[in-house]
């Protein structure tokens, strides 16, 4: 049975029984053989150091004289002034999805054959979860730098939120197998890169360059780290097309849960589903983008073109390719029954408990 559209903006239930070490012994042997594929296909997709932004070229230089840097300040307020509260509660939102990190390494960490299990491991699989993972940690340094010199919005709730978030962790339901916890990443990264792209988006329409282009290079990175990630899952539909289509079946019956579905920040119960909805609301991400992702994964990993797949990999194939549109009828049903309810406000202790609309 398809879950429901309201998913996309809604905590999703705790699953009942979560499965651990899913995955055959038989297919982990499938990771180590292609050690050396991933050190000459993925690896390349990460950057060197010295190539790389860092959170500092965006902001106001600390180092400088005290009116210099307090002039960078106002400027950067100045800009930020017009953007609209619903735009800080999305990066706000986005932000402490970033800062998480620590959850995120931790549960590809825990994936069966492609662990780090030394913590410095020189397994290429090790390699890039620790590279990514420093790559990764710029975005949520960046953008918390970015809110806090705004003057916009309450650091304090902030990083309560952030705190409460990385103790409660995730549910994914990646069950320790890397053929279901590439498939999420791969959505999951392109989810990024969409809500980043649309954020400066409308950082740019409202009036702040220099956001727009910080939202911008955060969304550029999520698309090389997606690249990367749906390189894996290619590789294991040729290598194993019939276990990778069912695992790709899977995570889609299961859903795409948003890493930080279990956001809290000790006033507000359903906070994720109020980001949420400000999200959809301000189509930073929506329904629509979770159908969008999903077709564009299915034409990348052509999926409707496999052939020769045994039993459940047909019906998991015939089942995602099918999905798509299914989600589309159903947040038509859903737009048109929130068309005919009155707005309610909701207060976000991140803009400093202001109401806002939904």
């Amino acid at each position: 049975m398809l879950p429901p559209i309201s998913a996309i903006s809604t905590t999703p239930p705790p699953l009942k029984s979560c499965k651990i070490h899913s995955m055959p012994p038989e297919k982990i042997e499938i990771f180590k053989s292609l050690e050396s594929w991933a050190s000459q296909s993925v690896l390349p997709l990460l950057k060197p150091v010295e190539q790389c932004w860092q959170p500092q070229e965006f902001v106001p230089d600390s180092s400088l004289p005290f009116g210099d840097f307090t002039d960078q300040v106002k400027a950067l307020r100045d800009r930020t002034a017009e953007l609209p509260e619903e735009y800080f509660v999305v990066l706000v939102g986005d932000m402490i999805t970033e800062d998480a990190l620590p959850t995120y390494q931790s549960m590809i960490n825990n994936l069966d054959g492609v662990s780090d299990e030394t913590g410095s491991s020189p397994s290429p699989w090790a390699k890039w979860t620790r590279a990514w993972t420093a790559e990764e940690k710029r975005h949520g340094d960046l953008l918390r730098t970015y809110l806090y010199l705004s003057g916009r919005v309450d650091m304090k709730k902030i990083e309560k939120t952030v705190q409460y978030l990385i103790g409660a962790g995730m549910d994914p339901g990646t069950e320790n197998s890397p053929y279901l916890g590439f498939v999420y990443t791969s959505f999951q990264e392109r989810a990024t890169f969409v809500s980043h792209g649309n954020t400066a988006r409308l950082a740019k329409e409202g009036g702040d360059p220099v956001l727009a282009r910080i939202c911008g290079t955060i969304a550029a990175d999520e698309k090389r780290h997606e690249n990367a990630y749906s390189k894996i899952v290619e590789k294991l539909l040729e290598v194993d097309p019939t276990g990778a289509m069912i695992a790709i079946g899977d995570m889609m019956q299961k859903k795409i849960t948003m890493p930080a579905h279990l956001m809290y920040d000790g006033e507000d119960p359903k906070l994720f589903d109020h980001f949420s909805a400000v999200a959809q609301q301000m189509g930073v991400y929506t329904a629509n983008d979770y159908a969008d992702i999903l077709e564009f994964l299915i034409e990348r990993w052509r999926l409707e073109k496999l052939e020769d797949l045994k039993g459940e990999g047909k019906k998991a194939q015939d089942f995602v390719c099918g999905l798509a549109p299914r989600i589309r009828r159903l947040q038509e049903r859903a737009d048109e029954r929130a068309r005919k309810m009155k707005p309610r406000g909701v207060k976000f202790s991140w803009i400093f408990n202001k109401e806002v609309l939904l």
